[in-house]
C-alpha cells in the first residue's frame, strides 16, 4: 500500500517525456529536492536531449538520461528498475501531428503508458503519476471543468490520451497499483514553444507593431510552471491521490485579449514600444476549429483535499 513520504532525500524517481516542457521542469526540482533522478527522452541520432540541456551544468551532472522509445518494451523495464516513483510524461503530444499520424500517436500514448505500467508492476514501484490532458474534456460542456465532465476523443490525440488514461485506471483496479491521474492546464513559463500562445504573444510584443492572433475572446485557465511541478510533487507524495483523476490550474480564466493587455502593460512598463492589437482572420483548419472552444476553466474536485493551491496569472508569471 502507497504510503505518504516526500520525494526527495535520494529517492529514486522516473520522468518520462523528460525533454519536454514540464518534464524538464519537473526533473529541475527533483534534482533540487536531493531526489534520485532518472530521465527517459525519445532517442533521435543527434543525442539531443531536448529542453534539458538548457538546464544548468551542475544540475544536468545528477540527471541519468536515458534514451529510447516507450514502445520499446525491454528499454522501458531496464528504466524502471530500482524505480520509487514514476512521473510518466511521455507521449506525442501534438494535435495537428496526430491528424497526420493518428497510428504513431496512438500507438506511442497508448502502448508506451502500458509499458510504463506492466514495468511498474512488476518492480513494485511505490507511486505512479499519469499525465494525462485537458483535451480529453473537449469542447467544455460546462465551466469550470470538473473531473466529472464528460470525455471527447475529438483528435486523434485527445482519444489517445482518454485510451491512457484508462489503460491506468484498469492497472489501478485489477492489480492495485498506485496510480494517479493528473490533468494539467495549459501550463506557462519559461522554455515553453512559441507555438503556445503566451509566449507567441510575449515575443510578437517584443519585436513586432503588430500582434496578430487568432480570437481573442478565447478563455483558459492558466498556470505558471512552477505551481504546476508543485502540483506533481504533491500529487505523487500524498496517499490520498491513488486512484484519482486530478485536474491541475489555478480555477481562474482569464481571455487571450485580456493577457495581450497584460503582456503590453508590462512591454510600456520596461520601456518597450507598445504593440498594437490584431485580429487575425481564423484560419479554415479542422484541428483549430475542433480544439478551440471560448472557454476553459478547471475546478479541481479532488485537488482541493490536498495541500496544493496555484496562483492566478500574474505579471510576474509573465
Amino acid at each position: 500500500m502507497y504510503y505518504e513520504k516526500n520525494v526527495k532525500n535520494n529517492h529514486k524517481v522516473l520522468v518520462t517525456g523528460a525533454g519536454g516542457f514540464i518534464g524538464s521542469h519537473l526533473v529541475e526540482q527533483m534534482v533540487l529536492r536531493g531526489a534520485s533522478v532518472r530521465a527517459f527522452v525519445r532517442y533521435n541520432s543527434r543525442g539531443d536531449i531536448g529542453l534539458l540541456k538548457l538546464l544548468s551544468a551542475k544540475i544536468l551532472k545528477e540527471v541519468d538520461i536515458v534514451m529510447g522509445d516507450l514502445r520499446d518494451t525491454e528499454a522501458i523495464r531496464q528504466s524502471v528498475k530500482g524505480i520509487n516513483t514514476i512521473f510518466h510524461l511521455g507521449s506525442l503530444i501534438s494535435i495537428p501531428y496526430s491528424y497526420i499520424h493518428p497510428r504513431e500517436v496512438i500507438d506511442t500514448n497508448n502502448m508506451g503508458t502500458l509499458n510504463i505500467l506492466m514495468a511498474a508492476r512488476d518492480n513494485n514501484v511505490v507511486k505512479i503519476i499519469h499525465t494525462s490532458s485537458s483535451e480529453v474534456y473537449g469542447t467544455p460542456k460546462y465551466v469550470p471543468i470538473d473531473e466529472t465532465h464528460p470525455l471527447q476523443g475529438q483528435s486523434p490525440y485527445s482519444a489517445s490520451k482518454i485510451g491512457a488514461d484508462m489503460i491506468a485506471f484498469s492497472f489501478y483496479c485489477s492489480y492495485g497499483l498506485p496510480i494517479a491521474i493528473i490533468r494539467p492546464f495549459n501550463a506557462f513559463g519559461p522554455r515553453q514553444s512559441d507555438r503556445a500562445v503566451i509566449p507567441t504573444i510575449i515575443s510578437q510584443a517584443l519585436v513586432k507593431e503588430k500582434i496578430c492572433l487568432g480570437s481573442l475572446d478565447t478563455k483558459r485557465d492558466y498556470t505558471y510552471i512552477n505551481d504546476t511541478v508543485e502540483g506533481f510533487i504533491k500529487i505523487a507524495e500524498s496517499s490520498k491521490s491513488v486512484g484519482e483523476v486530478i485536474n491541475i490550474g489555478a480555477n481562474f480564466e482569464i481571455s487571450i485579449g485580456d493577457i495581450v493587455k497584460k503582456v503590453m502593460k508590462i512591454c510600456v512598463n520596461s520601456f518597450v514600444p507598445q504593440a498594437s492589437m490584431l485580429m487575425a482572420v481564423m484560419r479554415n483548419l479542422p484541428w483549430f476549429r475542433n480544439t478551440m472552444p471560448i472557454r476553459f476553466q478547471i475546478d479541481s474536485l479532488t485537488l482541493k483535499r490536498l495541500p496544493y493551491s496555484a496562483r492566478a496569472l500574474s505579471a510576474t508569471g509573465l
